[in-house]
């Protein structure tokens, strides 16, 4: 019981001790207005009053009273310390702390402004390249290494996917195929003007025959480009922008820089054909020189012709690093829709990022795709003459409408036709198949 008196006795005493502090401290604390104080005409300003830290609060942090050298105690401040800096008209400031005071320095500044300019002026200028025969110019973040890598895994997963659907190598349509491919490869490495000795192009190896069918729907409704629903043509056909002008302006400014096409990352390839029984009417070539076309395509283009010209615009693709260029691309637009998050809303910025952006992208890939593979089947020996038509058929069978020229990946198929037929790159490529068929082919016209 007396322990419980002490201790009581005690905590009184403390609680005493600070009252009596507090109030004696009460009249002490000086609060500079933000504005001039106003003075009673008479009155002289003079130097406030200040009581020195008690010792009992020695402990505790002081901050520095502006116009005058002494101190003033916090006895709230637990021991943190703030410093002050007093500007030229006499008012207190806190000193920054964290970045924010780093940055106010303008040396520390121009140091951040100076290399990170040096950064992205390397980054930027160290990845552009060069399409072949366009000669467009485009910035490419992904390394040839990592593309092709990309290419070959998915590639792998496709064959696990439609394993059990894959054609054997001595199929009729696997040799038909493999030949055509092999034709327009070669055309494709005299052009450019490799010394390697040519290899065979590989089909897919035997242990992708049998198995099970598990996944090949998923992925084939991904790779599909058949749309279940058709747009109502509601839009004129004056409407339609013809415009390849951009070709022609890449190749002339690129003849005037001296630009040299970039090809790096087309050599050592292992190019290799697949031929999937699926009644799906598309083909295409990864990275890495992986070419994959299905059956469904072979039933409404039957002609060696008519197969050269898909084959080469797949191809093409791959010559233009399309793949690469589509994943940088993205990486901006997505930046940008982030920034545009903050004042719009987000359904409103992915349809207009989708209509302004990414589809146009995509289109203009798909039609520079076609000039390149073009050329690539005329070297090849296949009349240059029959690719309108092929366009024009695969729109009519994929459902070609007014309205897929601005709402979709691919600019439809009576465009392409018209871009082909009324473009100067025909007679170009009238000239390599004349001489293709002469046994002349035209070397280097990449």
């Amino acid at each position: 019981m007396g322990f419980f008196k002490g201790a009581r006795a005690a905590l009184d005493a403390f609680r005493n001790f600070t009252r009596t502090s507090a109030q004696s401290q009460r009249g002490s604390w000086i609060h500079r207005a933000a504005g001039p104080s106003v003075l009673p005409p008479g009155a002289s300003r003079r130097a406030p009053d200040v009581v020195p830290c008690p010792p009992a609060f020695r402990r505790f942090g002081c901050y520095g009273v502006a116009g005058t050298g002494r101190s003033q105690c916090n006895p709230f401040s637990i021991g943190a310390k703030r410093c002050y800096y007093v500007d030229r008209h006499q008012v207190q400031h806190f000193k920054p702390r964290g970045p924010r005071r780093w940055f106010r320095n303008p040396r520390n500044v121009l140091i951040v402004v100076l290399v990170g300019s040096g950064v992205f002026v390397t980054v930027f200028f160290g990845n552009l390249e060069d399409v072949p025969y366009t000669k467009r110019r485009h910035f490419v973040l992904l390394s040839r290494d990592l593309e092709r890598r990309l290419g070959e895994t998915q590639f792998e997963q496709i064959k696990a996917s439609f394993k059990g659907k894959i054609l054997p190598p001595i199929h009729p349509e696997s040799v038909r195929i493999r030949l055509i491919a092999k034709d327009i490869i070669e055309a494709l490495q005299r052009g450019l003007r490799h010394e390697q000795v040519w290899r065979d192009i590989n089909y897919a190896s035997p242990d992708t025959f049998e198995g099970s069918e598990t996944g090949a729907h998923d992925t084939l409704m991904a790779l599909s480009d058949k749309k279940s629903e058709k747009l109502e043509e509601t839009w004129s056909r004056e409407e339609e922008l013809l415009d390849d002008r951009w070709v022609d302006q890449s190749r002339k400014e690129g003849r005037e820089r001296g630009s040299k096409p970039t090809t790096s990352h087309l050599e050592g390839l292992n190019w290799e054909v697949l031929v999937v029984n699926e009644p799906v009417v598309n083909a295409f070539c990864l990275p890495g020189g992986k070419i994959v076309v299905f059956t469904g395509l072979l039933e409404h283009f039957r002609t060696d012709a008519e197969i050269a010209t898909i084959i080469g615009h797949e191809v093409a693709h791959a010559v233009a690093r399309h793949s690469a260029e589509t994943i940088t691309k993205n990486l901006w637009f997505t930046i940008i829709q982030l920034i545009l998050y903050q004042f719009v809303m987000p359904d409103l910025v992915n349809t207009m990022s989708s209509l302004f952006l990414r589809l146009p992208f995509s289109r203009k890939m798909e039609i520079e795709a076609d000039y390149i593979g073009l050329l690539l089947i005329a070297s090849a020996g296949y009349d240059p003459r029959v690719a309108p038509q092929v366009f024009e058929k695969l729109g009519q069978v994929t459902g070609d409408s007014a309205l897929r020229d601005y709402l979709s990946t691919h600019p439809s198929g009576k465009k392409r036709a018209q871009l082909l037929a009324q473009a100067p790159v025909m007679e170009e490529a009238l000239t390599l198949y004349r001489e293709a068929i002469a046994g002349r082919g035209i070397e280097g016209f990449l």
